[in-house]
């Protein structure tokens, strides 16, 4: 039980779980099909957004479920699935350029409301993995709990990417995936005002 234990906690075995949509992504793209690069789009996209929300989704489930060891156990993993969510990104932003070429960088596709939100998260998030060590975390000190925090502009801007794809097709889609996490959130944000006013009472 121990030796389970042991794997389960070690930081490769959770790295392999994040590696898993990897799989079928990476057969998708050797498998010959001229299509198979814009097929992925969507897949890296969607599990970018959705490590992303998994991390976010950890505070508040931790202050919800106190008696719970799960919360508690991701959080110590929470700046893994940060950098997977940004791994994932990277991916969808790399096939993106792939599957559109030369039209990538053209005012009349950056002028599209999923597109150019999908760029400033995504720059949003090349600072965030960047410092996500703990040598970044000793270094910024306090300045590190506030430079994550823009990790909430990240969220805004990939749900207006995604709802907007398609003339707005994504937007159901999108609002299944936001929604767990806009919910805990109201709630984080209503308990921290209810032990303010306790406190000022």
């Amino acid at each position: 039980m121990t030796l389970l234990k042991s794997i389960w906690d070690h930081p490769i075995t959770f790295w392999a779980l994040l590696s898993l949509p990897l799989l079928p992504i990476s057969v998708g793209l050797s498998s010959g099909d001229p299509k198979a690069v814009h097929d992925m789009l969507h897949p890296t996209g969607e599990f970018a957004a959705r490590f992303m929300i998994l991390a976010m989704m950890i505070t508040p489930l931790t202050l919800w479920l106190k008696g719970w060891r799960g919360p508690r156990w991701l959080m110590k993993r929470r700046r893994y699935l940060g950098v997977a969510a940004f791994g994932y990104g990277a991916l969808h932003t790399v096939l993106y350029l792939l599957d559109t070429g030369a039209v990538a960088i053209s005012g009349a596709e950056l002028s599209k409301l999923y597109i150019w939100t999908g760029w400033l998260a995504f720059v949003i998030f090349v600072p965030l993995a960047i410092t996500s060590t703990d040598d970044w975390v000793r270094r910024l000190g306090p300045r590190w709990k506030a430079l994550q925090r823009w990790v909430y502009g990240a969220a805004v801007l990939t749900l207006l990417h995604w709802a907007a794809l398609h003339d707005w097709g994504g937007i159901g889609p999108a609002l299944v995936h936001f929604a767990p996490l806009a919910l805990l959130e109201t709630y984080r944000v209503a308990r921290y005002l209810q032990r303010r006013t306790a406190r000022a009472a």
